[in-house]
């Protein structure tokens, strides 16, 4: 199956599902951590009806989103980059999905929900990231995110460069006390020179200026144990993207194409509902220093379904 093809059928389930009546779950579920949602989860719902679907969030007990790109203060190339992609997940604009970012502060305000981080483009860290600041700033966001590096990950080399660029944009970032993360994808972990990328990337970032978002999903379809690398490293991993699998996945090759990628969207599942030990996990994550936890089923195909499932679920482990 092609990405867009793929894609398309997974969007297909989102028409009209800000039209039903979602089960509410009472806030007496409180956990200790708040229970957050990466809205690339749900893209089609919260685009054709933001302030419904911000408030079907809050109903479920969602106290945090974050947030997916580009943004009216990404840059062109950011917004040209997406046409295609938008047009796959059926968005008729870039977030914040036609309002302004007054209307999309003031909506999340009204209904107690705050956003934590954003994810950002590559580009607009690298060449617009003043405005991207600005941008942000309304927000009082603590993460600016890089979710995946679709350049530069070719040698150790280019890896190193990587770290260092990473420590530079933090250091650019701390003045608005704001920190930046990478989200990996798996190909992190595929050797090179008899090293594993991601490792090195912990090593040679600094701390001070650079976290790191840990997806179990991509990490477990690497071969590599979310469990060993929260464990290892304590202090760095400061959010989690929580999605489950129906069955063990392994990327075909070592995850660095989209194709390999896509092959594994069609067996994700709900966090709890598949084979991954997300219980343990999300302990683990508690006793080492996560932050924030958020649900993200990449383009859920029963957004309505997932969201509340997930709330339930993720609500009794934190």
């Amino acid at each position: 199956m092609n990405r867009r093809k793929a894609i398309s059928n997974l969007a297909i389930g989102t028409v009209g599902l800000t039209s039903l009546e979602l089960p509410k779950i009472s806030h007496v579920m409180n956990s200790s951590k708040p229970v957050g949602v990466q809205l690339f989860t749900i893209p089609k719902m919260v685009g054709d009806d933001f302030v419904g679907t911000i408030k079907t969030l809050a109903d479920l007990g969602y106290q945090e989103v974050e947030m997916f790109g580009p943004y009216p203060f990404s840059s062109a190339k950011a917004k040209q980059d997406f046409q295609m992609m938008k047009a796959m997940i059926g968005l008729t604009d870039h977030a914040f999905f036609g309002h302004t970012t007054e209307e999309v502060v003031g909506v999340l305000a009204d209904h107690k929900i705050t956003c934590p981080s954003f994810h950002a483009d590559l580009d607009s860290l690298r060449n617009h990231l003043d405005q991207l600041l600005d941008g942000v700033g309304p927000f009082s966001p603590k993460y600016l995110v890089l979710p995946a590096l679709m350049e530069g990950r070719d040698t150790l080399d280019d890896y190193r460069r990587r770290a260092e660029e990473f420590n530079t944009l933090g250091e650019k970032m701390a003045a608005y006390n704001i920190k930046f993360a990478y989200h990996n994808h798996g190909y992190e972990h595929a050797e090179k020179e008899g090293r594993i990328p991601m490792d090195l990337l912990l090593e040679e970032t600094d701390p001070t200026y650079v976290d790191f978002e840990l997806d179990i999903f991509w990490m477990s379809a690497a071969g590599a144990d979310p469990l060993t690398y929260l464990t290892d490293h304590p202090t760095r991993f400061k959010l989690l993207h929580l999605k489950d699998c129906s069955e063990q996945f392994r990327f075909s090759g070592s995850g660095e194409t989209m194709g390999e990628w896509m092959a594994g969207f069609p067996l994700m599942r709900d966090p709890g509902d598949g084979v991954l030990d997300v219980n343990k996990i999300v302990s683990r994550a508690i006793e080492n220093g996560i932050e924030h936890y958020f649900l993200e089923r990449d383009v859920a195909p029963d957004p309505a379904a997932t969201l509340s499932n997930s709330y339930r679920q993720l609500s009794a482990m934190l």
